[in-house]
């Protein structure tokens, strides 16, 4: 049974994770378009992750998935974390 398990995981990602992690990182990057830092890295990553797709490389396009939801997760803490933190920079 663990063979079995140990072989459906190396099987590889289906086109089903890509549609999964493409729109985790479509949803985050829209938030971080909302909070209007968006990260050109993040549409480079979304772009490869769908050129990965078109070509059948599902492991790839859900990394490249991975890594544009993970920079626009980066660029939605930095948006929100800099939100404020000019006010320490005030000369009082």
């Amino acid at each position: 049974m663990l063979i079995a398990g140990a072989a459906s995981a190396l099987a590889g990602a289906s086109e089903a994770d890509f549609k999964a992690a493409y729109a985790a990182a479509e949803a985050a990057n829209k938030q971080a378009a909302s909070l209007r830092n968006q990260w050109t890295p993040t549409a480079a990553a979304l772009a490869a992750a769908k050129k990965a797709a078109e070509a059948g490389d599902f492991d790839t396009a859900v990394a490249s998935s991975q890594e544009a939801e993970a920079l626009a997760k980066a660029s939605i803490y930095q948006a929100r974390s800099e939100k404020d933190a000019w006010k320490a920079l005030e000369i009082h």
